[in-house]
């Protein structure tokens, strides 16, 4: 008897991550001067613990609960998700903070199972990131503000990335400085976020290299660079990834300079390039890959594909500008546009399945 979940049963847990990119979007967006619902507007300044936390903690211990087969990993995802629609709903702080807390240690829990079965450079990254995630919410808790806690979400969001693409270099004649250099980045970024314990700017700008670095890593040693290449769903994927890395490039530029530092008016370009840039990228182009090991449903690859991912990039690209120009009307419009890039790749993929059902 499996002790896995059904692919029926994960949906709700799923939805339970789309309501918190939801809340996440309009909250953004209140952020940014749009007119959104009363729940958006307070759960503005959490924004970012709504986008990385609730909902992209939701989908990656999902992915990994998946890949795990064990019902116990499922409540990872589950109490991510929770913890969102809490935030949402206005109940105390302390309760999102404790059920995200709850999530990451068990995502670290069921990391550790992964290292048991296989102990390896990427399992050992992908566990470290589940780390980081644990440590930004306990920040969250520790802090009452983000400040502290953000280096270690993105870190979270950066390490799991960089963990995937590192399994796949196995298939590539990779020299051994890679590795090397790989690890050297890893540590760069984990230092770089622990600095920021006690010296935030110094702690921020070690962090802002360790992307850029990691970012010139990936052009250089990921299978993406051939793949793009390829055809079809394959060149998307690859054209998602470098496009991605490239987002994180500048994120790092930006970072170096000063713009993650709270108050920086560049700020606001400089997360959103890896959040948005780099990591929107990478779920654009997995997601009709991730999607059907979740839940078990067929998609259907179209060019159409990248019309969302086009959408994505030029608002993000009108965003950055006004971030570095310190025009908000820019911000403004770009911020909006960003949030169609969502709805639109949402419905590009909703329509894929559609197709996948009537053709299977």
């Amino acid at each position: 008897m499996t002790s896995d979940l059904r692919p029926v049963a994960r949906v709700p847990v799923l939805m339970l991550g789309m309501l918190s990119l939801l809340g996440g979007v309009m909250a953004g967006l209140a952020r940014l001067d749009w007119s959104m619902p009363e729940q958006a507007v307070a759960a503005a300044g959490w924004h970012g613990a709504l986008m990385i936390s609730a909902f992209l903690g939701t989908v990656i211990s999902l992915e990994r609960a998946v890949a795990l087969a064990r019902r116990w990993a499922y409540l990872a995802p589950g109490l991510a998700g929770v913890g969102g629609v809490s935030l949402l709903a206005g109940a105390p702080l302390a309760v999102s903070q404790i059920l995200s807390i709850m999530a990451a240690l068990i995502l670290v829990a069921a990391s550790v199972q992964v290292l048991r079965r296989l102990t390896a450079s990427f399992t050992v990254v992908l566990a470290l990131a589940a780390g980081c995630w644990l440590v930004g919410n306990l920040a969250w808790l520790g802090e009452g503000s983000l400040s502290v806690a953000t280096p270690w979400w993105l870190a979270f969001l950066v390490l799991t990335i960089a963990g995937e693409r590192l399994e796949l270099t196995r298939f590539l004649p990779t020299p051994p400085i890679a590795q090397r250099l790989f690890i050297g980045i890893v540590a760069g970024l984990l230092a770089g976020a622990s600095l920021c314990f006690w010296f935030l700017e110094a702690g921020l700008a070690l962090f802002a290299g360790g992307l850029l670095a990691l970012a010139v890593w990936l052009f250089r040693y990921d299978l993406a660079r051939r793949n793009v290449q390829q055809q079809g769903l394959t060149r998307f994927i690859a054209v998602c990834l470098l496009s991605g890395y490239a987002w994180l490039a500048l994120a790092g530029i930006l970072g170096l300079a000063g713009g993650f530092t709270p108050g920086h008016s560049w700020r606001d370009g400089a997360l959103h390039a890896v959040t948005l840039g780099f990591v929107f990228s990478m779920i654009f182009g997995h997601a009709p890959i991730i999607f059907p090991a979740v839940v078990r449903i067929r998609i259907l690859y179209r060019p159409v594909f990248y019309l969302p991912l086009g959408v994505l990039h030029a608002s993000l690209l009108l965003r950055v500008a006004g971030s570095l120009g310190e025009d908000f009307a820019l911000r403004h419009q770009g911020g909006m546009l960003n949030a169609v890039a969502v709805a639109l790749f949402i419905v590009v993929l909703l329509a894929s399945v559609m197709g996948g059902k009537r053709t299977g």
